[in-house]
């Protein structure tokens, strides 16, 4: 059958680019009366147009019939499936190099929903430290109610730490997931996917079943790095963050094989964890903008960081394109990473006082949690997002008191730079 227009990928034979198709991919506006930008479709449910193709619609939705060559799933009910739903997670697909894609109403959904999919009371999953605090609270707080324990390893202790974890973990139970997260929130520190993917193959149990490899790509994704390529399963993005952008929206994503998010799109139908209308529509007018905004805000945070990298009142600048020579991250970062992004953490001398005094200064600036949004935001995780984590973890994982986490925006870097500078001015 011939390839519907609004889903070419090519033309002439040449790919195109994600930022092309990112303008018409998935929408037909003959559909739409003409419309050049698809219609909110803010509607709880579909009008069938028979009996049986209300039957057909249910039956392919729950799996019981295949449909056919060509043949578009049908309208059910925006719990399952709405246009602007489908619409957005055919061109996050494009981005992540995927198969498909699912949206979900948060990024803490989105990783939820997935490890419910896969995670079962008794099971064990492997993790790498740290990660973003609400996956923390998930997985050390709630999913051990259900029977589910945990196995931590440190991503500073590379493979090597990785490796002996996965083998802790196997004596504990059947390993059903591995969940990373590279760069690391908020200390940008970085799991080899590949090397995690052949730990995954190695925990396969004597069912033939393989644990699948989950990657948390929120502070890179979905432009600098591609997790599927290295061999991730499942590709999880809070879209609240670069893809959304403008910090006025709350969304998540997940993406890989239709296969494996097969589990998932049954467990997001039941839990009811899926992106609404309204904010699909809004993701899918940011994708548009999304390489402009993430190229701008990482050549701002390249310019900042080298700023601070050089004033005599900051210890450490945790950039990783500034990694030296014979660092262990280096030859990690050039293999998996295109760009260092534009969210890192530095640590400011003086510890809470002075990381403090340094916020409470900022003008333009602004003191808050989330990232990837156009304006500048800056955050002091060990008392924030990170606060619930025992002061031990804190220290083990090197989230300090001095430590602050700060996103570039698309401002001019000259001026954040003053900002800063200002700011630092205060510091005793």
């Amino acid at each position: 059958m011939a390839e519907k227009r609004w889903r070419k990928r090519t033309l002439a034979g040449r790919a195109l680019a994600p930022e092309t198709l990112m303008m018409g991919y998935g929408y037909e506006p003959a559909l739409s009366e003409g419309s050049l930008k698809e219609p909110l479709f803010q509607t709880s449910t579909f009008i069938f147009p028979s009996a049986q193709a209300g039957k057909d619609f249910f039956a392919t939705m729950q799996g019981r019939r295949k449909p056919g060559e060509g043949e578009e799933p049908g309208l059910v009910y925006s719990r399952f499936n709405n246009p602007n739903l489908e619409v957005l997670e055919d061109r996050l697909a494009l981005w992540d190099g995927a198969e498909a894609s699912l949206a979900f109403a948060s990024g803490m959904a989105a990783i939820s929903t997935c490890l419910w999919a896969y995670l079962r009371p008794g099971d064990v999953v492997l993790q790498s430290q740290p990660i973003y605090g609400g996956t923390e609270t998930l997985i050390h707080s709630i999913l051990p109610e259900f029977g589910v324990r945990q196995v931590g390893f440190e991503v500073e202790g590379g493979t090597a730490a990785m490796q002996a974890a996965a083998a802790q973990a196997r004596q504990l139970g059947r390993v059903a997931a591995i969940y990373v997260e590279t760069p690391a929130n908020p200390t940008n520190g970085l799991v080899d996917i590949a090397a995690a993917r052949a730990i995954a193959e190695s925990l396969t149990d004597a069912q033939g079943r393989r644990p699948p490899l989950i990657v948390d790509n929120t502070m890179l994704g979905p432009i600098y790095c591609k997790p599927l390529a290295h061999g991730a399963d499942l590709v999880v993005t809070s879209l609240t963050k670069y893809v959304g952008g403008h910090s006025d929206l709350i969304g998540g994503g997940a993406s890989g094989a239709r296969a494996m998010l097969a589990p998932v799109r049954r467990m997001r139908s039941t839990l009811g964890t899926m992106c609404d209308p309204h904010t699909a529509w809004l993701l899918s007018r940011s994708l548009e903008t999304l390489k402009l905004r993430m190229a701008a805000a990482a050549e701002g945070a390249r310019r900042v960081a080298a700023f601070l990298r050089a004033h005599p009142k900051i210890d450490n600048v945790w950039f990783l394109d500034f990694l030296p020579e014979g660092h262990p991250d280096r030859a990690l970062h050039l293999r998996q990473n295109t760009s260092a992004g534009s969210t890192f953490s530095f640590e400011v001398k003086g510890g809470e006082a002075g990381a403090f005094a340094l916020l409470d200064r900022l003008e333009i600036i602004k003191l808050a949690v989330s990232l990837g949004g156009t304006e500048t935001l800056a955050s002091h995780p060990a008392s924030t997002t990170h606060s619930a984590m025992p002061p031990d973890e804190l220290k083990r994982f090197s989230i300090t008191p001095a430590l602050i986490r700060i996103s570039i925006g698309v401002e001019e870097p000259d001026d954040l730079i003053a900002d800063l500078a200002q700011a630092l001015d205060g510091v005793p």
